[in-house]
Formats: structure tokens, sequence, C-alpha cells
């Protein structure tokens, strides 16, 4: 579905339509005529409000605001709306705030109207006719579900960060294959592809093709601790594609990991009373259209009664909003 579906037609006096998505992993943004027509996208590195350091952010955001806005447009007013992870509320949406300000002034783009949302509900207006009561659930990197009221959050299960939360997400996956793996080299668990593959990865050429390993179990230990505890957390959401391409393959480990995800996914929406014939947005590279975890999902919603739409990022949903922002100042 295309921004320019989402929005009825406006005058060509209007300014610019810029909507972001900034998450765990990357920051979008989206440059979008007066009548919802895209005409630019650009990407940039992380944009969790809480996570990123501000003038880390504050670069991300003018290097995807940069690559979305075609040299021709540059100068006109925009109306900007952006979702940032972390940015929900509180000091989060504060800093996103502060950044987005910093990012718009330094690229001399003047926004008539801002408005800073969550992730979670640039996800939820991505949804069909940019709705304004529901659930959204996304799983990606991090993975969080939330009941939208009025397009903002009311409610929100999860999105704890990699150390005390996000089950059923990237980093998850990632830390309980890391786990798997640590739980075979002590013996308590198989040695099958999905670890094969992480020892691999994490201590390259660890074993030989003929004789002893070149790594005893000891080592091993040892070496995944230490890369597990020396680089950042994103690292832990790199090893996710590890278990999606063992399950493919059908190591039980695996499978039993991404079916172990979706119902931790599921369980976020149980926590937050859905009902029957709700609308539930679902959203993240793990759910989105295609995703690793989407049929497993849909078999879980589907007990529910929710009417479950699946779509690729808040993208949409962001120019969306920014679009309604523009109806305030007519």
């Amino acid at each position: 579905m295309s921004p320019r579906e989402q929005l009825p037609q406006l005058p060509a006096a209007q300014p610019l339509l810029i909507g972001i998505d900034a998450g765990g992993t990357r920051t979008r943004a989206y440059c979008a005529d007066a009548a919802g027509r895209l005409i630019g996208t650009g990407d940039s590195g992380p944009g969790n409000a809480l996570g990123v350091r501000p003038d880390a952010l504050v670069r991300h955001l003018k290097q995807a605001l940069t690559a979305a806005m075609p040299a021709e447009v540059r100068g006109r007013t925009a109306a900007v709306a952006a979702g940032f992870a972390g940015g929900g509320h509180g000091r989060g949406r504060e800093n996103a705030a502060a950044c987005l300000t910093r990012a718009l002034e330094a690229l001399g783009l003047e926004a008539v109207a801002m408005e800073v949302y969550g992730d979670a509900e640039v996800a939820f207006a991505s949804g069909p006719g940019v709705p304004s009561d529901g659930l959204v659930l996304i799983a990606g990197t991090g993975a969080t579900a939330g009941r939208i009221s009025g397009r903002r959050e009311v409610r929100l299960v999860d999105g704890h960060g990699w150390l005390l939360g996000d089950e059923g997400s990237g980093f998850w996956l990632g830390r309980e294959a890391l786990r798997t793996a640590l739980r075979a080299v002590d013996g308590r668990g198989p040695r099958g592809l999905l670890v094969e593959r992480v020892l691999e990865r994490i201590a390259p050429g660890w074993r030989r093709a003929d004789g002893p390993p070149a790594v005893d179990a000891r080592q091993l230990r040892d070496v995944i601790a230490d890369w597990a505890y020396s680089r950042p957390p994103a690292a832990l959401a790199g090893l996710c594609p590890l278990v999606v391409g063992a399950g493919e393959e059908g190591d039980p480990s695996a499978l039993a990991l991404l079916d172990r995800a979706a119902d931790e996914l599921a369980d976020k929406l149980a926590a937050l009373d859905a009902g029957h014939g709700e609308l539930l947005v679902a959203t993240g590279g793990l759910i989105a259209p295609g995703g690793p975890l989407a049929d497993r999902l849909e078999a879980r919603v589907a007990p529910m009664g929710l009417r479950m739409v699946a779509v690729r990022d808040g993208g949409v949903g962001a120019v969306a909003l920014a679009g309604l922002l523009t109806h305030r100042l007519i």
C-alpha cells in the first residue's frame, strides 16, 4: 500500500510530507509530495532514542533525510512525523524531539508542523486507512506490543531491551542461539546444525577437516563468552539469520527456538487483553510479509479472533501521520 493510497488529495501548495521510522537497526526517511506520493527514501544507522548517543542519532537522521530528499525539493517547508524506537514517551521522546530538531536545523529544513511518535505508533498507522485504534506488534531487532487509542500508545508490553526483555526478537533469537551452543559445548545439549554454524561464526576454523578439533571445549567456552561480552548488543541480533537458516534446513534446535519466539510474541498480545475482531498491525523483519515468523504468528493469532494485517515497516504510517498534521494547518 502506497502513501498515496493512504492519504486524501491535498492542495499542491501544502508542504512536503516527511515520515521517519527510526528503529533499533536503522533509520528510514520518506519524502512525499503534498498528495502523499512518495518521491524519495533514505536509510542510515540505528535510531533508538534511548540507546543511540544524541550526536550519532542526529547524524543518522541527517543522512537518511538527505538521501530521501531530491535536490529539486530541498528548501521547501515540510510537515514531519517521526517514530522512534524508545521514543514513545518520557526521556526517549524528549531525546528524539531534540535530535530531530537539530537534524532539521542542520539541513536548513523548515518544519511547519512536527510530531514525535513511538515506533509502535507509526507502525500501527501503516495499517489500512490510517487506523486510530487497535493493537500493534513489532518483532525485528527488538520486540514490543502495544494498544493504540486515538493514534497514541496507551499501553505497552515488553520492549525492555536485549538484556531485560524483547523476547521473540532478533536479539532474543541470537542470544538463545549462543546459549544453545554453550549448552552443547558443556555436554548439556545436542550439537546439531545450528550449533555448528554458531561455533563457526564465533570461532572460525575451530574444527579441522581432519583430526581433532583445533579448539577444545574449555577454549570454546571462553571464545563464546569473549565474543558475546566484547561486542555491542546488536551483534546478538546478527546471529538471528543462523537460526532462521538452520530452521529452514530442519534443525530441531533452531525449529524449537523459532516456535518459542512465536509463542513469546503471542504472549505479548494476550497480555494486552486482545479482543475478538480487533485490528492487529504486525511489522518488523521477523513478522512482516514473508518474515520467518509470519506463518507461526498467524497460526497463534487466529484463535484470538484478531484481524491481523502485516506491513513492511512504519514508513507509510509516518507519511500518513505527517499528512494529518497538515490538515491542522488548513
